[in-house]
């Protein structure tokens, strides 16, 4: 059954650019990005620590550029759609910033705290 479906897949070109192992790996990682900043939001509730919520938000333009990643990938890496890499560029160096200010944000917070 599984190598009649990946057969399928790979002879209608569902897979595109990527190989079906690589594709896994994107949206899994797409997933486990969104699930740590829920888990990101939980933890600061429960400690009360609203810097936390700040790093959650600062996760949001890094999962964008993934999604802008993969959307590339879905249309074949398509040379219309060449903005699209630009875009993921500009998301991933906005999200590590934002990434970078929030968690200097929580270490002096726990600075204060001590």
């Amino acid at each position: 059954m599984i190598n009649k479906l990946l057969g399928f897949l790979y002879r209608t070109n569902y897979v595109h650019a990527l190989s079906l192992g690589t594709w896994f790996i994107h949206i899994t990682t797409l997933f486990e990005w969104m699930l740590a900043i829920v888990l990101v939001v939980q933890w600061g509730i429960w400690k009360g620590n609203k810097a936390m919520s700040w790093l959650a938000v600062a996760m949001l333009p890094n999962l964008a550029s993934a999604m802008a990643a993969i959307t590339w990938h879905i249309f074949d890496n398509s040379e219309a759609l060449q903005g699209l890499v630009v875009l993921q560029a500009a998301l991933t160096m906005i999200g590590n910033s934002c990434l970078a200010v929030a968690a200097w944000n929580l270490v002096r917070i726990e600075g204060q705290k001590s």
